[in-house]
């Protein structure tokens, strides 16, 4: 019997629910409901430490009397409670215990309540899933069997992949062709999936595609991140299908080739030209597959699913997008470079290693593990910038030994048309700092090409054109056009050469002489 004037005494002394379950050997839900009852009828520790157990007993159950022999449980009740997630008959056992012990009857023991639990099932031939709970997982994989559009350009067959996913407990399935088998179309499908759905499941079966996991033995399950980052967006947890184990999904593959012969063999002898046109006839297949009929039982996939989807998650308020993950450092500049675009970070973290992560519109920056800056994502011309005023050092000139001081004085060590090209590197950005990165790479040439091969290649390039840029420079040095005649500017270009009275007269001017002469 409980002890409620030890659990009451406790609570008293201001300790809370789990250390009394902990001190009296109870459940945290037995405590609670002693106080609950309790409060409701006005028993409080003062009032209860001149009664005994059994007297207070009486106050908090007042209705409930003494039975003899064992309480029967309510397989009916015990058997719905087993299709939510993550319910065992161990729990059902343990919540029949606890309530037998608060209306003083006698429970049975777990084995026991196993059996006759068993044994209801079968009388009844009760029909819900036990193995599948609703909602709780979803298989998915790319079929074998392939189906064909036509390019209307050429008139050829291009392959297109198909994405099948079960819901085990219903059957209910989803399925759509793409082009390629990619982390693009891949994620994509789950994505429509989830849609089609209308919520998530709690666990995630794949296969082990290199596009869902990149590693899965014994000891160790590595998830791609991009697939892993997916379902952390649905709130869900992925776990592979163990190798060589198709019974780890039996469910899809079994939904794979019901789909083969209902859907891609009814289309077989259609033609497509494009793949939306395919996808709305196997969408159409669909709706006709998961409303047939069961031939064994009740109902169809459709009706099973009616019941499912109260039990799956919802949807987070924006589709998952897809990103693709790179890694960077930053430059002197508090820049990094990521496909040909400029992005500023934090300069604190200047020759520091980060994440990238790209998605359509956005540019995320990540230093270990933690965002540190975001960017809308550039496009169009390359070498753009987006600097954010926040990621400037307080003082240019200080934040670094590197600064334009430091680079004019390098330059005027090499030349006088080095040093105007590095002055129009640091005059032609909207802050001296982005030029920094152009400064140093053409500094830098020097320790390959010599300082006079560089300050030649950088008067060439001024007799060009007043904005030299880094990369025509090192064409010049890799070309080697800077050992060939230098181009003399107009000031200082001689006279050309003259031909006198001499060589109109036709004396052969080039021996020195005339034909009298000999």
């Amino acid at each position: 019997m409980t002890n409620y004037k030890e659990v009451l005494r406790l609570n008293s002394l201001g300790i809370n629910n789990s250390q009394i379950a902990a001190s009296l050997g109870y459940s945290r839900t037995t405590v609670i409901t002693v106080l609950q009852k309790a409060e409701e009828n006005g028993v409080d520790y003062e009032n209860a430490n001149k009664k005994t157990n059994q007297e207070i007993g009486r106050i908090l159950y007042p209705s409930e009397t003494n039975k003899s022999g064992y309480k029967i449980p309510d397989y009916e009740y015990v058997h719905k409670e087993m299709a939510k997630p993550s319910m065992t008959l161990e729990v059902q056992w343990m919540i029949y215990s606890e309530e037998c012990r608060k209306n003083h009857e006698i429970p049975y023991q777990l084995t026991q309540f196993k059996k006759y639990y068993r044994d209801f099932v079968v009388k009844t031939k009760a029909v819900m899933h036990i193995d599948h709970k609703p909602g709780d997982t979803v298989e998915v994989d790319w079929a074998g069997q392939k189906a064909y559009i036509i390019d209307t350009d050429i008139g050829e067959l291009i392959e297109a992949h198909i994405f099948v996913s079960t819901l085990p407990y219903s059957g209910y399935s989803y399925v759509e062709a793409f082009l390629s088998q990619n982390q693009e179309a891949w994620t994509a499908a789950h994505v429509h999936m989830y849609n089609y759905f209308g919520g998530s499941t709690r666990i995630l079966i794949p296969d082990n595609l290199k596009t869902g996991i990149e590693k899965n033995t014994k000891t160790e399950t590595v998830v791609n991140r991009i697939y892993q980052e997916m379902a952390q967006h649905y709130d869900t947890a992925v776990i592979p299908a163990r190798v060589y184990r198709p019974k780890d999904k039996s469910s899809v593959e079994g939904t794979v080739g019901d789909i083969s012969h209902y859907i891609l063999a009814a289309i077989s002898n259609q033609q497509f030209l494009s793949l939306s046109e395919l996808n709305a006839v196997i969408w159409e297949k669909l709706r006709e597959f998961n409303n047939k009929p069961f031939q064994k039982k009740d109902g169809s996939r459709t009706s099973m699913f009616e019941e499912e989807k109260l039990y799956l998650q919802r949807l987070p308020e924006n589709a998952y997008e897809l990103a693709e993950w790179k890694i960077a450092t930053v430059q002197y500049n508090y820049h990094i470079g990521v496909d040909k675009q400029n992005y500023s970070v934090p300069f604190r973290y200047i020759k520091c290693k980060v994440d990238v992560r790209l998605t359509k519109n956005i540019v995320e920056i990540f230093f270990e593990g933690e965002r540190i800056c975001s960017h809308v994502r550039l496009r169009g011309r390359d070498g753009q910038y987006s600097t954010i005023d926040e990621h400037m050092p307080p003082n240019h000139q200080k934040y670094m030994q590197w600064n334009g001081e430091r680079f004019r004085k390098w330059a005027a060590g090499i030349g006088a048309n080095t040093l105007s090209v590095i002055e129009v590197f640091l005059t032609t950005h909207k802050v001296e700092q982005q030029g920094y990165k152009s400064c140093m790479s053409l500094l830098k040439l020097a320790e390959k090409y010599t300082n006079e091969r560089v300050e030649a290649a950088c008067a060439k390039a001024l007799s060009y054109t007043h904005c030299p840029n880094y990369k025509g420079i090192s064409v010049i040095l890799s070309s080697n056009q800077d050992k060939l005649q230098p181009i003399e500017s107009p000031k200082t270009k001689t006279q050309g050469f003259l031909r006198g009275a001499d060589y109109f007269s036709g004396v052969d001017y080039f021996k020195g002489g005339n034909d009298d002469a000999e």
